[in-house]
C-alpha cells in the first residue's frame, strides 16, 4: 500500500528540526553521529531528487497528452530518455523515492543500497554523490530504518527545498546540535544564508565562472545561485568550480549541486587545495569563500611544489593559513576583472608576521573593501569575522550597469559590529542574523563609494564607514583594522557629570525617605551623609 501523502496544511505545519530530531531519535543506539548524519542526508537527497524528478515526469507526461500522444509505450520511451530532462537530474528507476517509500522494512536495506549503486552508475552528474553500501555497513535495524524513511518522506522540496539550501540546512542541524566535524580551528561550518547574500551583494556574481577553494557542502554555491536567480533569473549562466578535502563533505557538495541542476566542477575527488590544486592553471571571474579560520598545521615542505600559486607574493607564514588563502585566491582571479569576497578571522587584519604581504597587497591596489561583521553570526563560533573584497580592476568604467570611478589608492572600511538587533529565536545558543534591508544598506554604501561623483577623501559616516587613502594606510603601518580609521564618537565627553550626580542623589534621597520615615537610626545615618529624609 502506498504511503498517504501529507496535505498542504500538514506540510506547512512541519518543522525541519523536529523531523530531523525524530530521525535521530529512531537511530538512537544504532549508529554513530557521523553514520546518522550520512544516513539522514542520503535519504533526504533521495527524497529531494526523487520528488523533483516525479514532478518533472508528470509535467512531461502532460505535455505528451497535450500534443495528442496517448500511446503509453511511446510516452514511457519519452519519459525514460535522460537527455530530455533539462536542468534537473535524471533519477534511475531503482533510486526513485516513489518506489523506495513502498519497500517493506525487511527489504529496505538492500533496496536502498541498490539505489545508491544505481545512482553511482547513472553517469557523471551523480557519480561520487553517495557512499556505496552505506545502509549495509551502518547495520541499522530494519524497522528503525523504515521509521526514518517514513519521517524523511515528510520533507517535501515544495515546503523545505525552494527558499534555502536543504542539504545544507540538514548539515547545519548536525553541526549546531552535535558539532560534528566542526571546531573553531578547522572552521568546518555551514555559512548561513544571510552572510552568503551579503558577499554576493558586494561582488555580484551574475555571470561567468565562480570559484570556492574550500567549498564544504556547497551551500555557498546554492545560496549564491538563489541570489543570482532573484536578480537575473538564470543560474545557468554561472559555472561553478570548487574543491573540498573532507570525503563526506565532498559528497554533500556533489549532492547539493546535482539536486539543483547547477553546472559544477569539483575535481576528481576530495583533497585539500594546499595538497593539490585541482583547477591549476584556471582563473575565474568571481571567488566566494569561507576558509577555515586561523587554520594551523596546513604547511608542509611539499606545499609549494604541488602547483599552489602564491601570486608572486612569496610563501605566506606557516603560523596559520589565513594569508595562504588570500594569496591562493588572488592567484585564481582573472587579471583584468576578477573580484573576490571571502571571510577571515579578524587577526588577519593586522598580524605582525604578514605586514610585508599586506603592504604589497595594498600598494598593488588589490584590496577594495574591509567589512567587519557582527558577532554571533555562526552556530559554531561566536567571534566577529571580516569580509574582504579583492578587486583586480579598481580603475573604473562600466560594471553591471553602473559607472564606476577610479578607486586606486583607496580602501573602503566598514564596521557592522553594532548590527546585532536581529536575534534568531528558538536556537540553542545566541545567534543574530543580517536582514535583507541591512544587506542592501551595506551594499549601497559600497556601491556609492565606487560610483562616479563620489569624493573618496570625504566619504565617511562616524562609527560605520570611511574611505581611506594610501598615505594614511602607510602611516598606520599598513594595518587593515577598521577601528584605526573609522571615527568613533566619545559620548562620555558630552555628559554633565555634576548634573547626573545631583539627579542621582536626589532620586536616592527620594527613595530612601520612603523607607526611613519611621526609622530614627536610618534617618540619622542618612543625615550624616548629607541626605535629609522628608
Amino acid at each position: 500500500m502506498s504511503k498517504k501523502k501529507a496535505t498542504k496544511k500538514e506540510e506547512n505545519s512541519l518543522n525541519l528540526e523536529t523531523i530531523l530530531f525524530n530521525c535521530r531519535d529512531y537511530l538512537r543506539g544504532s549508529a554513530s553521529l557521523n553514520d546518522k548524519r550520512d544516513v539522514i542526508l542520503t535519504l533526504v537527497f533521495l527524497r529531494f531528487i526523487g520528488e523533483k524528478f516525479d514532478d518533472a515526469q508528470a509535467e512531461m507526461r502532460q505535455q505528451c497528452i497535450n500534443r495528442g500522444i496517448t500511446d503509453e509505450e511511446k510516452i514511457a520511451r519519452f519519459l525514460d530518455s535522460p537527455s530530455r530532462y533539462k536542468n534537473i537530474v535524471y533519477v534511475p528507476e531503482a533510486a526513485r523515492w516513489s518506489m523506495l517509500i513502498n519497500v517493506p522494512a525487511s527489504n529496505l536495506v538492500a533496496a536502498l543500497d541498490d539505489a545508491l549503486q544505481a545512482i553511482e552508475d547513472s553517469g557523471d552528474t551523480l557519480k561520487g554523490c553517495v557512499k556505496l553500501s552505506l545502509f549495509t555497513s551502518v547495520k541499522i535495524q530494519s524497522n528503525e530504518l523504515k521509521k526514518v524513511v517514513d519521517e524523511v518522506n515528510k520533507i517535501s522540496h515544495k515546503v523545505f527545498g525552494e527558499e534555502k539550501d536543504l542539504i545544507g540546512r540538514v548539515y547545519e542541524y548536525f553541526l549546531k546540535s552535535f558539532a560534528v566535524n566542526a571546531t573553531k580551528e578547522e572552521g568546518e561550518f555551514y555559512t548561513p544564508h544571510d552572510i552568503v547574500e551579503l558577499i554576493a551583494a558586494f561582488i555580484e556574481p551574475f555571470d561567468g565562472t565562480l570559484y570556492d577553494p574550500c567549498c564544504g557542502s556547497g551551500g555557498m554555491f546554492i545560496q549564491c545561485a538563489k541570489y543570482v536567480e532573484a536578480k537575473q533569473g538564470d543560474i545557468t549562466t554561472v559555472n561553478v568550480f570548487g574543491q573540498e578535502k573532507e570525503d563526506s563533505t565532498f559528497r554533500l557538495a556533489k549532492m547539493n549541486l546535482a539536486m539543483r541542476g547547477i553546472s559544477h566542477h569539483l575535481g576528481d575527488g576530495p583533497i585539500s587545495t594546499f595538497d593539490k590544486d585541482q583547477h591549476a592553471g584556471l582563473v575565474f571571474d568571481y571567488i566566494m569563500a569561507n576558509p577555515p579560520f586561523n587554520l594551523k598545521h596546513w604547511f608542509t615542505k611539499d606545499v609549494t611544489q604541488q602547483g599552489v600559486n602564491w601570486a608572486d607574493y612569496g610563501t605566506p607564514p606557516e603560523s596559520n593559513a589565513n594569508y595562504a588563502w588570500i594569496l591562493h585566491m588572488l592567484s585564481k582571479l582573472k587579471a583584468d576583472k576578477g573580484i573576490a569576497g571571502f571571510l577571515l578571522a579578524n587577526g588577519a587584519l593586522g598580524d605582525e608576521d604578514t605586514i610585508a604581504i599586506r603592504q604589497e597587497l595594498i600598494e598593488n591596489d588589490k584590496v577594495e573593501a574591509i567589512i567587519v561583521l557582527p558577532r554571533e553570526l555562526f552556530y559554531t563560533t561566536d567571534i566577529s569575522v571580516t569580509l574582504w573584497i579583492l578587486n583586480q580592476n579598481k580603475r573604473g568604467g562600466m560594471h553591471h550597469g553602473r559607472q564606476l570611478r577610479d578607486r586606486r589608492g583607496e580602501i573602503l572600511f566598514m564596521d557592522l559590529r553594532s548590527w546585532t538587533e536581529n536575534p534568531v529565536k528558538g536556537e540553542q545558543k545566541k545567534k543574530v542574523e543580517l536582514k535583507a534591508d541591512q544587506v542592501k544598506r551595506a551594499a549601497d554604501i559600497f556601491f556609492r563609494w565606487q560610483s562616479v561623483g563620489t569624493n573618496g577623501a570625504t566619504y565617511a559616516e562616524p562609527e560605520l564607514y570611511r574611505s581611506v587613502g594610501f598615505e594614511e594606510l602607510k602611516t598606520n603601518n599598513f594595518s587593515l583594522v577598521p577601528s584605526r580609521y573609522i571615527e568613533f564618537v566619545d559620548r562620555d565627553n558630552n555628559i554633565d557629570y555634576d548634573k547626573v550626580l545631583t539627579e542621582t542623589a536626589s532620586a536616592v534621597s527620594e527613595l530612601l525617605s520612603l523607607q526611613c520615615e519611621n526609622d530614627v537610626m536610618l534617618r540619622n545615618a542618612l543625615k550624616q551623609l548629607g541626605y535629609e529624609c522628608k
